[in-house]
């Protein structure tokens, strides 16, 4: 069954979980960040992921996040939600018939859930080809999930989840360009579309036909992710100076995140906390901050040298 499939190509930020500081979900600031992803231009949501520290969430908090970040979207893009973390199947079915309740455009499978390091595709196949069945009518997608293994997909694999007509998104974190080449070739003609995670390597995947962008550091500049997928020449070098400025600003996701894309987005206006469940926000040093201010002071000052948009094809 070839189901309707609504992912555009594009920008998709990993969310992040505002906290209050007594350690509850801040739905007042989850909806300001919302509006603020919607400025930025992006074309869809992948909410309760592990930017959103989905581990550390209930399965009511995960639903409930979702259920908003629906709302409050409102139809001016698409969600897609995962909160997908348990070991058992039947939690797993549970935890998956109870996100697709919330009435998100695409419900993300994680890939390490299926099948352990060492058990093989086979076994994937036939636990995902279980849960198909288990869970009818919906969309899905997948998630190649560091934590707590990476399970990365092959393109044997991702050609079976292509062809059953039920996957409409996978987000890639091999940071590999022939993983990468080899997958895109598996899905092709199909309403599967592969979404990059990694920045060092975006503008190459996309030269090769990914369909964007689905990362952390979409919750620092989104607005450059955005400029360079709606490039209408990839080699144009407005796309090379993107490329150039976006793989090295991506290593401050080694530096104490998601803690430091909270302090980015306090400095920018946003009533953030910086409570997280998965770090210690008082771990969070002085010179950590420095490099969120001089990273954002580098950011307004290559903005300046970009060509106006109206110079792009677009």
């Amino acid at each position: 069954m070839i189901m309707e499939v609504n992912i555009p190509n594009g920008v998709w930020p990993t969310m992040l979980t505002p906290f209050t500081n007594s350690n509850e979900v801040d739905f007042e600031a989850l909806g300001e960040l919302v509006e603020w992803y919607i400025d930025q231009g992006v074309h869809g949501l992948f909410a309760v992921c592990q930017s959103s520290e989905m581990f550390y969430l209930t399965l009511e908090e995960r639903v409930r996040i979702a259920r908003f970040v629906k709302e409050k979207s409102n139809g001016r893009l698409p969600v897609i939600a995962s909160g997908h973390i348990s070991d058992e199947f039947e939690e797993q079915v549970n935890e998956l018939k109870r996100m697709a309740d919330t009435g998100v455009d695409a419900v993300v499978l994680v890939s390490n859930r299926f099948a352990g390091p060492e058990e093989s595709d086979e076994v994937w196949l036939k636990r995902a080809e279980q849960l198909l069945n288990r869970v009818p009518d919906v969309l899905f997608g997948i998630y190649e999930c560091p934590y707590p293994y990476k399970r990365l997909m092959s393109p044997k694999l991702l050609k079976w989840c292509a062809d059953t007509g039920r996957f409409g998104f996978l987000k890639d974190t091999s940071c590999d360009m022939k993983q990468i080449a080899e997958k895109i070739d598996a899905v092709n003609g199909s309403p599967l579309k592969i979404f990059n995670a990694n920045s060092a390597t975006l503008l190459a995947s996309l030269r090769l036909g990914v369909a964007g962008f689905s990362g952390v550091m979409a919750n620092f500049h989104p607005d450059l992710y955005v400029r360079l997928s709606d490039c209408g020449d990839l080699q144009s070098e407005t796309a090379e100076m993107i490329q150039a400025f976006i793989g090295p600003a991506s290593l401050i996701e080694l530096q104490m995140y998601p803690v430091n894309a909270k302090y980015h987005l306090q400095q920018i206006g946003l009533s953030i906390a910086l409570h997280c469940r998965t770090r210690d926000a008082g771990a969070f040093r002085e010179n950590q901050k420095s490099e969120v201010k001089q990273l954002g002071r580098l950011y307004q000052l290559f903005k300046q040298q970009l060509p106006a948009k109206q110079n792009v094809t677009i």
